[in-house]
């Protein structure tokens, strides 16, 4: 199951407290206390894995090792040790508590999120000419705790975007290394899934319904995952009994979602052609064709037309490079 969507509390680690201690030493009397060390901070960083928010499904708090108490003969304590969350790239970091949002967006993209606290003033620290043998020390400073809401927005460059059933999945396992589940039957896939074509990242979003927009289905889950597609592969299955209005329901609630996903590059592709006769397959495209004119035909059984989904990809992955 994807997680792409959850919220969690985080704690930094305190500061250790300061050691009031003197020294036993003849001759060399006075306060050696040392201080405390610097809780432990938490970052985040960005890695390919998608289902890297799972791990916080069920572990809500998380929190960083506080740092070490100072200790005598002006020992400081040791830091606490720093804490980095992984997380997929594309995923968007909101603060809950001071609003501010951070997104992840390259492999091994790092960033700190919530500071340590500092470590508390051993007694050496307090003395003076007229206070030679201090006993005052300072307790260490809370490390920062707050909640966040990581929410994973896929960056893909094409996303496959349908009703149900229409062979995005088919199609993305015929042109990458994907393992996508498919069946011959209406039903909603419940996760996207990613797939690579040299050096484009294709995404299947799951197939939307009328009124996912509104929460229907599972609803906006799957649309914000279109928001940082750049190019839209959207796909209408050849046996459909309207062509025009599975266009046009889609398109919709794309854009009720955000008005800037139908400005999107869009390609139109006719899927399952080999299951309605030719000329049923052309009317569909005659149906389409003043809506969108970047029309291709495709079927899974159909060498040359995955071919010329090939040819497409290229000529996208070279423009892509310029």
């Amino acid at each position: 199951m994807l997680i792409d969507d959850v919220k969690i509390k985080i704690i930094a680690g305190s500061g250790g407290k300061g050691s009031v201690s003197f020294n036993s030493v003849p001759m060399s009397l006075g306060p050696v206390g040392g201080s405390g060390g610097k809780g432990g901070s938490i970052f985040i960083k960005g890695i390919a894995d998608l289902n890297a928010l799972n791990k916080f499904r069920f572990k809500k708090e998380i929190e960083a090792e506080n740092g070490h108490d100072g200790r005598t003969q002006f020992r400081d304590g040791s830091d606490g040790k720093n804490l980095t969350l992984l997380v997929p790239v594309g995923t968007v970091v909101h603060n809950l508590k001071t609003g501010v949002d951070i997104e992840i967006n390259k492999i091994g993209q790092e960033i700190i999120i919530a500071q340590g606290g500092k470590g508390g003033r051993g007694n050496f620290h307090f003395r003076s000419s007229t206070n030679t043998s201090p006993k005052r020390f300072e307790v260490g400073k809370p490390g920062e705790s707050f909640e966040i809401h990581l929410e994973l927005k896929m960056i893909a460059d094409v996303g496959f975007v349908g009703l149900p059933n229409v062979g995005k999945s088919s199609l993305l396992n015929e042109l990458t290394n994907a393992k996508s589940k498919v069946a011959n039957y209406p039903f909603v896939t419940l996760e996207p899934n990613l797939g690579v074509y040299y050096d484009l990242i294709l995404a299947d979003l799951p197939g939307l319904i009328e009124g996912a927009s509104d929460g229907k289905g599972l609803g906006i889950k799957f649309l914000r995952h279109i928001e940082r597609t750049r190019i839209i592969f959207h796909f209408i299955a050849a046996d459909s009994l309207d062509p025009v209005l599975d266009y046009k329901t889609v398109r919709n609630e794309l854009e009720k979602h955000n008005k800037l996903l139908i400005e999107k590059p869009e390609y139109l592709f006719i899927s399952k052609k080999d299951v309605v006769s030719e000329s049923r397959a052309n009317e569909v495209v005659r149906s389409l064709k003043k809506l969108n004119k970047n029309i291709v035909q495709i079927s899974m059984y159909d060498w040359d037309s995955i071919e010329l989904v090939k040819k497409i990809l290229n000529d996208l992955t070279r423009s892509f490079s310029l």
